[in-house]
């Protein structure tokens, strides 16, 4: 399996002063970040975390609730998202180099991880396809009890006296005189 080498604190960070990254020369570990944070141990995670922390505490931070300029808010907020999502976007591609190295040494593993996808997949489907074969049931019932309760009644006597018969229909029968 391919190492992961640089994702752990403690670890040599690559950048231009050591070209091999644990993916070979010129590919980067999950360490590299921003060039002035080269002498650190800090792994991308890290810098991930610390720029989603930023995010919120540049949203609640006492200099912009105090503040009144509005356009200094919205600028320092841009720049605590934009570093988060270019952060973001190393992380991501930090895991698809290592998803391309995995394919290359070892495909039969992704073709593995596909089929099972697909096997959860389909399993999904198949669940929800039951979930609706049900639903369709119960609504045919009830569709069907509502055309019952609808025939019942062209069932009684029809005319201007119909009325009046089921009504006398639904009465007790007269007591005898004692």
């Amino acid at each position: 399996m391919a190492s992961m080498g640089g994702m752990f604190p403690g670890q040599q960070p690559p950048g231009p002063h050591a070209p091999t990254g644990p993916g070979g020369p010129g590919q980067p570990g999950l360490l590299t970040g921003p060039p002035g944070n080269r002498g650190t141990n800090n792994t991308l995670v890290d810098e991930l975390e610390a720029s989603f922390e930023a995010c919120f505490a540049s949203l609640v931070s006492q200099d912009y609730v105090n503040g009144t300029d509005q356009e200094e808010i919205r600028t320092g907020v841009d720049q605590c998202i934009q570093k988060f999502l270019d952060v973001a976007r190393q992380t991501e591609c930090f895991f698809l180099q290592k998803r391309l190295q995995l394919s290359v040494q070892k495909p039969e593993q992704v073709e593995k991880e596909d089929a099972s996808e697909l096997k959860n997949e389909l399993q999904r489907k198949e669940m929800l396809i039951q979930k609706h074969l049900t639903k369709i049931h119960h609504w045919q019932q009830v569709l069907e009890d509502i055309n019952v309760q609808h025939k019942k009644p062209t069932e009684l006597p029809q005319g201007p006296l119909a009325f009046l018969e089921q009504a006398s229909a639904n009465l007790p029968a007269p007591m005898k005189p004692n």
